[in-house]
């Protein structure tokens, strides 16, 4: 593994490996292991868990890390091509880039989508522009469509409470006061697909899963002897469900369209998880959020702070995951 950009490109098997290592690591650090190696961060949106993680990931494991925050102790930066660089941007992607990897050496990137063009978003045209820039080992810390960092942490924790391989896992559709990206549940989506499990997609009109994110999910859930469906039925969809995966993101019929998006939304507050959803779910059911979560919006408080909820076993879990990945990318370099 050169890279850890996306973890539906990764053999289900290596995936598995990955997994392994983490427990490995969790049961017995290995605190020089990575003694004398940098890590560079660069983090063009916030973070908490991300960014967090990541230094303590790299600190468990004997490294350093330094941290660059575009426009926040540093110089802005521009990513397009061909930019004439008459504004804020002071300094472009083409030299930052380089520049970066020569002190580290792995870089990690968090840089979310744009948000107005859907096609241009699917095709991470922001992040690969990074990528081919990038001749060290890359970490994606989320994209436009990705957050494998986010996913594999994800899988660990379902595999940790004991969630058969096939169960039913809902990613559920849940209201926020504007819309946000599609990366955490497109990477959500791929990993349970990935996993072998029977995924539903539960969404509201209007909120659909983008066709080519449906389309590589169902390969992958076929290839794995899961399945993927989407509806907006949420009576049917929660019906079984073992795992109830909460997650907001913008409208895909009005992407781009801030005023449409938030009249669309207007009137989806009942999307909320409350302790009434799990009427029909498998008694054992219980709620992942990636976090940050918007308390009695997204999720009741009820629901939250009472026994189904998983979430933050999920954000320690970011830990072990990372911890995972670095030593595969840098242990034996």
């Amino acid at each position: 593994m050169r890279d850890f950009l996306d973890l539906g490109a990764l053999p289900r098997a290596e995936v598995l490996e990955l997994l392994a290592l983490a427990r490995r690591l969790q049961e017995r650090p290995e605190p020089a292991a990575l003694a004398g190696r940098i890590l560079g961060l660069l983090f063009f949106n916030p973070s908490l868990r991300t960014l967090a993680s990541m230094q303590a990931a790299m600190a468990r494991l004997g490294g350093q890390s330094f941290v660059i925050t575009p426009g926040s102790g540093s110089w802005q930066l521009e990513t397009r091509a061909g930019a004439v660089m008459a504004g804020a941007a002071a300094e472009h992607i083409r030299e930052a880039i380089p520049v970066l990897e020569s002190y580290c050496d792995a870089l990690g990137v968090r840089a979310f989508a744009e948000g107005r063009d859907l096609a241009a978003d699917l095709a991470e045209r922001g992040f690969t522009a990074i990528a081919d820039l990038c001749h060290k080992p890359l970490i994606n810390l989320e994209s436009a469509m990705n957050h494998p960092c986010q996913a594999l942490a994800d899988w660990k924790t379902i595999d940790e409470l004991g969630v058969p391989r096939q169960a039913k896992f809902v990613l559920a559709w849940v209201n926020h006061p504007r819309a946000l990206p599609l990366a955490v549940p497109a990477a959500a989506l791929t990993m349970a697909a990935q996993r072998g499990m029977q995924v539903v997609v539960l969404r509201p009109p209007g909120f659909a899963m983008p066709a080519p994110l449906l389309q590589r999910a169902g390969a992958l859930a076929a290839a794995a002897g899961g399945s993927v469906t989407e509806t907006d039925d949420r009576a049917a969809a929660l019906a079984g469900a073992q795992v109830l995966y909460a997650k907001e993101w913008g409208s895909t019929a009005h992407y781009g369209d801030a005023e449409a998006d938030t009249r669309l939304r207007a009137a989806l507050g009942d999307w909320m998880v409350r302790d009434s959803c799990f009427a029909t779910t498998a008694p054992d059911c219980r709620l992942l959020h990636c976090l940050p979560v918007r308390r009695n919006v997204a999720v009741a408080d009820e629901v939250l702070d009472g026994p189904r909820s998983a979430v933050r076993q999920e954000a320690a879990n970011r830990l072990y995951a990372q911890m995972a990945v670095l030593h595969r990318l840098l242990a034996t370099r």
